[in-house]
């Protein structure tokens, strides 16, 4: 999972990743080419990615809705697998095929929305770790007395 300055870092440089083909790009080092649906054309027009890591070669995250998937199989069909998981991307819903087709006014909504999902997904995990803090200190008051 990943963690806020990730999202934070890919939120903010992937403003960039509305063009196919520097999506398409980030995929040099991708394990899956020819004979699989999970090519790089195909993930970069399904909007994802490629942000590998040291132990996970086939990360792919959207530039829209930073919906981070990993664990690609040849035979996955990266539209199908962003729609599943993340039905309510804009990217997803985009009525034009290019950005260059997008409107000044059509990017600012969509840039808008991807803002939302940015500070939502951000919220929740800031949300999470504060649990997990209070859990521990709730832990910790607890063993204290037990101990009077």
């Amino acid at each position: 999972m990943e963690s806020v300055d990730v999202l934070t870092t890919r939120y903010m440089t992937f403003d960039k990743m509305y063009s196919h083909d520097l999506r398409e790009q980030s995929f040099r080092d991708w394990p899956f080419r020819e004979e699989c649906n999970c090519t790089p054309e195909k993930m970069a027009k399904a909007g994802f990615v490629h942000c590998p890591s040291d132990n996970e070669p086939d990360v792919a995250c959207c530039f829209f809705c930073l919906i981070e998937l990993e664990g690609w199989e040849p035979d996955d069909d990266p539209w199908f697998e962003h729609i599943k998981r993340s039905p309510a991307c804009g990217f997803l819903s985009m009525k034009k095929a290019d950005f260059t087709e997008l409107t000044v006014s059509e990017y600012c909504q969509m840039e808008g929305e991807r803002l939302k999902l940015y500070i939502r997904k951000i919220s929740h995990k800031m949300m999470a770790y504060l649990r997990d803090d209070m859990d521990k200190v709730l832990d910790r008051l607890k063993s204290q007395l037990e101990t009077i």
